[in-house]
């Protein structure tokens, strides 16, 4: 458990992160990319925080993975790299840095060290877990290799390296039916996310999909009877869905895809309007760079990835504490059902 006061009262010794009207008009350039959802009220109290961290980056050779579903003030203001969670973690292969400081939920950070064992990965919030992945182990993929004996298991991204370790391949919610449609076996395992599995089962029909009931806690709020309820008070707005949405939601919505296949949808159609059926932080972050469409309507935010803060991110690079480690066998194995994931993809062309 994180105790805040003490790690407030060690902060406020080194650094003055008290709120400042003229820090945050000196960084006009960083607001820009936000000024749209954050207040300059709000600016002015995370200025302090953005100059010091984005500091001390460059002191500790560090660089911010920042996932979609961060604040603004993170992915705009520390981070170096934004995207989802495979984008992220392969941007940790390819920068010089010796520090990685995943601005995501536990899995990611996990992701970051098995393909980049030699670099530091710190967590901000070792706490920052996430539904879907917590949802299976390796003990629940065994289960299914007896249920379905030969039948080849694809985990998806979102998991633990354990079950990374204990997988064939792994996929993510953009790539799930290429994957799928080119293995050889007529039968296919899919872990964790029940509905990516229920999606992908429906896009590849020559499969027999079978899948391991887990879901996100974020995804699984959404019905096809607030869609339609929406849509019918709200004409003309483009209903978009992320494939971790049960299939009546996606087959209710204008368009289902990956985090970075729903920033492509809108910056490539820009909608009038649009809803994005998927975590708040999404809209927030690409609102700034589309100002001609008008983010509507209801979301929800994943308590997890809203552990993550300036705060926590600050104590983390000033400390060096939260460093993951994954154990070298499971490290391994993770890494060769990630690797294969890539090859495939790369053969394909997707």
């Amino acid at each position: 458990m994180f105790d805040l006061p003490a790690q407030r009262a060690h902060l406020s010794e080194k650094y003055d992160l008290s709120p400042s009207a003229e820090l945050a008009a000196s960084m006009e350039d960083i607001y820009a990319r936000m000024s749209r959802v954050v207040s300059p009220m709000d600016w002015a109290i995370y200025a302090p925080y953005v100059k010091v961290i984005n500091d001390l980056k460059a002191e500790r050779n560090a660089v911010v993975l920042g996932h979609n579903y961060m604040t603004p003030e993170i992915y705009h203001g520390i981070s170096d790299f934004g995207g989802d969670s495979l984008q992220l973690a392969i941007k940790a292969t390819e920068v010089e840095a010796d520090v990685i400081v995943q601005c995501g939920v536990h899995f990611m950070a996990e992701t970051s060290k098995i393909l980049s064992p030699d670099k530091t990965v710190l967590m901000p919030d070792m706490e920052a877990g996430c539904s879907l992945a917590e949802s299976i182990t390796a003990d629940g993929v065994a289960e299914m290799r007896r249920r379905y004996p030969g039948a080849p298991v694809v985990s998806y991204v979102n998991t633990t390296a354990e079950v990374k370790a204990a997988s064939d391949i792994c996929c993510t919610s953009s790539n799930a039916a290429q994957i799928v449609a080119a293995l050889d076996s007529d039968t296919i395992i899919m872990t964790p996310d029940q509905y990516l599995a229920q999606n992908v089962a429906r896009d590849v029909p020559q499969k027999n999909i079978v899948w391991w009931e887990g879901s996100c806690i974020v995804h699984e709020q959404y019905s096809a009877s607030d869609l339609r309820d929406f849509r019918e008070w709200n004409p003309g707005t483009r209903l978009i869905a992320h494939p971790e949405c049960p299939p009546d939601v996606v087959a209710e919505a204008d368009f289902s895809g990956s985090t970075s296949g729903i920033i492509k949808y809108v910056t490539d159609e820009k909608p009038e309007k649009a809803l994005l059926i998927t975590e708040c932080s999404m809209a927030s972050n690409i609102a700034d760079e589309l100002p001609e469409v008008d983010f509507v309507g209801p979301c929800n935010m994943c308590p997890y990835m809203k552990k993550i803060t300036l705060e926590k991110v600050l104590y983390a690079l000033d400390t060096m504490t939260g460093q993951v480690e994954v154990e070298a066998d499971v490290a391994d194995k993770a890494r060769l059902s990630v690797q294969r994931m890539i090859d495939l993809s790369r053969k394909l062309g997707i």
